[in-house]
């Protein structure tokens, strides 16, 4: 079965934008409700509705319903996933492999 480049992607998306990063600081510090998340971010509701909506469907942040409010943190499982990811795509494949050279032919 190959890869699915596009969940990796929406991985990526997550980590491409400074506001989510700086949700993602925040939540270092632990769980933190979205009205917590609102005043220290200073964004309008929808917004942070809709950056939440990205960090949970990478499955970088996970969100629990506590009454009206959903409360945040940091998956560890989708962590180590983006983390594993990113060493996917920046460690070189097996020296065994034979090197194409494009230009070796002319």
């Amino acid at each position: 079965m190959g890869r699915d480049f596009a969940a990796e992607a929406n991985v990526f998306k997550a980590f491409c934008d400074e506001k989510r990063l700086r949700i993602l600081d925040l939540l270092r510090d632990g769980e933190k409700c979205a009205c917590v998340l609102n005043d220290e971010m200073g964004m309008p509701q929808s917004t942070l509705s809709y950056h939440m909506k990205i960090l949970c469907d990478s499955g970088v942040v996970e969100g629990r319903q506590a009454g009206k409010w959903t409360h945040y943190s940091i998956s560890r499982q989708g962590m180590a996933s983006a983390a594993g990811m990113l060493r996917g795509f920046t460690f070189h494949r097996s020296r065994q492999q034979k090197k194409q050279d494009c230009c070796a032919s002319l």
